[in-house]
């Protein structure tokens, strides 16, 4: 793959980190063979998986929930630009899949084409609304191109090549143009390059194994309505010791005014347990989503 800035190897850490059950194995993705969500579950399971696609996300917990078809997924839960994948949240609450580990991904979006097509000949480009939205300065510069909204950036790169659509184009990943044999017309053509998602790595929690050196943890609570009870419990994790990396909020069902909270944090190895019990203590219905080692976010 072309894309300097993504990498598909795993690094001795993730290696050692990856629950062995899932290892090499089949891994569900949103999307199919070629997005995003497939850059993400090689760089967190290693390349040599089998890839199970999902066209949307209840799917890809049922797919990941049923161990006749997948052994883990990869989860897109947050982006630096369009922000909280607030319906994934709840998906995995209601599952019995939890967090086994973490994916910060730069997303590179490309201007793909049949080989031989130049640019001038496109009359159409698809992809998914959040890609084409990301690209919308670039095709200021090409005002006779229609932009063609579709479920998928890498599905749109595979309908090029089933349809041979010389005058289609697609914006996908690298990774989508190496599997469909298409050509980087444009590499890099997002109006804002620091792009980045994150991925959550989930699998059926009676398939888990405590992580070894884990120092981060989801959760989902209820405080009580009452003033400054959220306040008490963001300065409890203070005092704790717990770096808060992310809090976001969610409507109770039938109780207007009244929020669920779902929250990352982290702590040292040895101390995260005891983080997550006086929460427990203190919050309450509280869920632990998954223990797990930080991601990288060098970039």
């Amino acid at each position: 793959m072309s894309d300097s800035s993504v990498s598909l190897s795993t690094t001795p850490a993730q290696k050692q980190l990856t629950p062995p059950a899932v290892q090499g194995q089949r891994i569900t993705i949103q999307g199919v063979r070629g997005a995003f969500h497939e850059i993400a579950a090689r760089q967190f399971f290693g390349e040599v998986i089998q890839v199970v696609p999902a066209l949307s996300f209840p799917i890809l917990f049922e797919k990941t929930a049923d161990p006749q078809q997948a052994d883990a997924a990869i989860l897109a839960i947050e982006n630096s630009i369009a922000g909280s994948i607030l319906g994934n949240y709840k998906l995995l609450e209601n599952s019995d899949l939890v967090v086994v580990g973490e994916v910060y991904l730069r997303i590179q979006q490309n201007l793909l084409a049949l080989p031989g097509t130049p640019i001038d000949q496109l009359r159409e480009v698809h992809s998914h609304p959040m890609a084409l939205a990301q690209c919308s300065e670039f095709f200021k510069k090409h005002p006779r191109i229609r932009l063609v909204e579709s479920e998928d950036t890498a599905e749109s790169a595979a309908r090029i090549v089933r349809h041979r659509a010389k005058h289609i184009g697609a914006i996908a990943s690298t990774l989508a143009a190496e599997i469909y044999g298409l050509t980087v017309l444009e590499p890099a053509i997002e109006t804002v390059p620091e792009n980045f998602t994150r991925f959550l790595a989930i699998q059926r929690k009676k398939d888990t194994t405590p992580i070894l050196y884990a120092n981060k943890a989801s959760v989902c609570f209820n405080t009580g309505h009452q003033p400054g009870s959220l306040a008490e419990i963001l300065t409890l994790l203070a005092r704790l010791g717990a770096n808060l990396t992310k809090i976001q909020s969610m409507p109770l069902l039938g109780r207007p005014w009244e929020y669920r909270f779902f929250a990352d944090f982290t702590a040292f190895p040895d101390s995260i347990d005891a983080v997550i019990e006086t929460l427990k203590e203190k919050t309450m219905d509280l869920q632990v989503l998954g223990v797990y080692l930080e991601g990288n976010r060098e970039w």
